[in-house]
């Protein structure tokens, strides 16, 4: 696998030094003409790319630092991947992008891009290794031009409106290993791949010929028209016969469309003669179910019932017939195979802590993956702290009982749990809160579950390590999930909650700083102006100083250095003693690292990874 990504790296690399020999030009003004041109073409609804992507500034290498854009060098304007998921962008594909010229990544899923991939897009990203526009409201035909993207290695264009036949040039491609056009509306013959490739052709009507698809009926040629023409006409039997499969076939297209769910969950239909199929369960207390009664509790998986999503799957509300609440998972893709899942799931079913939400069971059917969870009826801190409507209404108590049980259960997985594991995905969207808002952390564990993007791009560039701003700047150049890069993401938590502010702009400083929560705050420490950053609903002569130190560990998490940042347990003992007075903390453990370095500690997780 190295190798080969290597291999993959060095190719490009050769093949722009070519193209630059024989007098190909491609600058970093035209870099950042790119991005402009990107930025003016989609509507940005939250403001994403209105905050980050400020283009006053005529340093070399400033575009880097905006958020989704990865150089080839931190010092050089020139993008090497563009990754804008999930950021709500509407708008059709930008075409702008072409004058990004050394773009290899580009990933646009998860947002509401529509209309259709321009014809000719094999000129506008020619050497693009990575093309991911799922999940997004595309409609029209497939280009055949994509198939004209020599180097690319993964395509997914599942969760669109896509119409029409799959180019079967798509077979030749000499390096695609990744392929997905499930839920679509894709026709005719699939393309048949001349090596192993992963593909996923599910939900798509009219596709035949491929895996677990129906075969295809070959046309008549021209030569045996007559005789099937005479034997039509001498065969009374014979078209009688075809009279009642043409019945058939048309009764089973129309009872077919009725079942078309109009809300998109079409994959849900996918799972019809699996609902017998018993969900594995960790608690006793859960009654035994089948996932018939999921797909019941959810309304079949309807997006009704979706109460969130994330990069590892999208979340649904369960209510089972006893009126039980569970949240239910369905899980992205996974690399794993089935022996290896369960056992990865029974590992996870088995991490228990007061601040985690426990797994109560999952289920296999087909290609789905599904995880059962108990229901967290206070929803997310994210949605908590930043309501679509009004201010939040969480007061500094809540907030600081909040933090303390969040850093508890992280450094329990850091330290104490046995595997340890490494999250990689912290954010306030992963931190639910039960009926008395109590926090309980989710998706621990599941990052190494998602399937890695096979070239040779980062798994930092392809959006494993975490959520829009909150990914710790070292992963870029280390490519490497650590618990310090951990403590990063968990210290923009708690910048969110005594600042209020979102981490990717500053709502309070909109008029005059374009920058993100952490260089705002920067800005404000190097001034001496760091009370400045509390959220005045906090402020109060009984807490300022509470605030104050809860800031300043904020402020040590986020630090540039790895090394400079406390551990997860440091965290936790640190916000304990300003919770003090208030007796948040239950002494159901005591949290005790192990006697060696931090450095080895990382090391150990990193090696635990590697051998899966």
């Amino acid at each position: 696998m190295v190798l080969h990504s290597w291999i993959s790296s060095s190719y490009i690399l050769v093949n722009f030094l070519l193209l630059i020999s024989c007098g190909m030009t491609y600058g970093t003004e035209t870099d950042v003409f790119c991005l402009k041109s990107v930025k003016k073409s989609l509507e940005d609804p939250n403001n994403y790319l209105k905050y980050s992507w400020d283009f006053n500034n005529n340093t070399e290498g400033y575009i880097c630092k905006f958020y989704g854009v990865e150089c080839w060098h931190p010092d050089e304007n020139r993008v090497l991947n563009l990754k804008l998921s999930n950021m709500g962008l509407k708008g059709q594909f930008p075409r702008g992008i072409q004058n990004c010229s050394s773009l290899t990544g580009l990933d646009l899923s998860i947002n509401k891009l529509s209309g259709a991939i321009p014809g000719d897009i094999s000129n506008l990203i020619p050497f693009a290794t990575s093309v991911d526009l799922s999940s997004n409201e595309l409609s029209g035909a497939i280009p055949e031009s994509l198939a004209n993207v020599t180097f690319l290695n993964t395509l997914k264009l599942n969760q669109n409106q896509l119409t029409g036949q799959i180019p079967l040039q798509f077979g030749a491609m000499a390096r695609i290993k990744a392929f997905d056009v499930s839920n679509n509306f894709l026709t005719g013959q699939v393309p048949i791949f001349k090596k192993t490739v992963a593909v996923n052709f599910a939900n798509n009507q009219g596709l035949c010929g491929g895996p677990s698809l129906p075969s295809c009926q070959a046309k008549p040629s021209k030569s045996n028209m007559a005789v099937i023409a005479g034997a039509a006409v001498g065969g009374v039997t014979l078209a009688a016969l075809g009279l009642g499969i043409g019945l058939f076939f048309f009764v089973r297209h129309v009872s077919f469309k009725k079942e078309e769910d109009p809300e998109g969950n079409k994959w849900a239909r996918s799972l019809k003669g699996t609902k017998q199929i018993k969900v594995s369960l960790f608690e006793k207390s859960v009654s035994k179910m089948k996932l018939s009664d999921l797909m019941k509790a959810t309304n079949n998986f309807s997006n009704t019932n979706i109460i969130g999503s994330g990069r590892t799957g999208t979340v649904y509300k369960a209510v089972l017939d006893d009126g039980t609440i569970l949240m239910v998972k369905r899980l992205q893709e996974s690399q794993y195979t089935e022996k290896q899942f369960t056992s990865e799931m029974g590992t996870l079913g088995s991490v228990k802590h007061r601040n985690l939400v426990p797994l109560l069971g999952f289920c296999m059917a087909k290609r789905e993956r599904l995880l059962v969870y108990k229901n967290m009826p206070n929803g997310n801190l994210h949605e908590q702290l930043h309501p679509a409507e009004g201010v939040s209404t969480l007061d500094w108590t809540t907030r600081l009982k909040i933090a303390i049980g969040a850093a508890k259960g992280l450094a329990w997985l850091h330290h104490s749990c046995n595997p340890r594991i490494i999250h990689r995905n912290i954010s306030s969207k992963c931190i639910l809160l039960d009926a008395e808002f109590e926090p309980k952390i989710s998706d621990f564990g599941l990052a190494r579950l998602m399937n890695p993007i096979d070239t040779h791009l980062s798994t930092f560039v392809n959006g494993e390590f975490g959520d829009l701003g909150y990914v710790a700047p070292e992963y870029a150049r280390t490519l490497v999930a650590t618990p310090k890069g951990d403590v990063y993401s968990f210290g923009i938590v708690l910048l969110e909650l005594v600042t209020g502010e979102r981490p990717t702009n500053v709502a309070k400083a909109a008029e005059t700083f374009k920058g993100n929560l952490v260089e705002w705050i920067t800005e404000l420490k190097d001034n001496e102006k760091l009370r400045d950053a509390i959220d005045e609903s906090l402020a109060s002569k009984d807490v300022d100083s509470e605030l104050f130190q809860f800031l300043k560990v904020a402020c040590n998490c986020v630090q540039p250095t790895p090394k400079e940042r406390p551990t997860m347990f440091e965290v936790y003992q640190l916000l304990r003693a300003i919770g003090d007075r208030y007796n948040f903390t239950t002494e159901d453990e005591i949290l005790v690292p192990i006697d060696i370095g931090d450095s080895n500690l990382e090391e150990l997780i990193v090696a635990r990874e590697g051998s899966h």
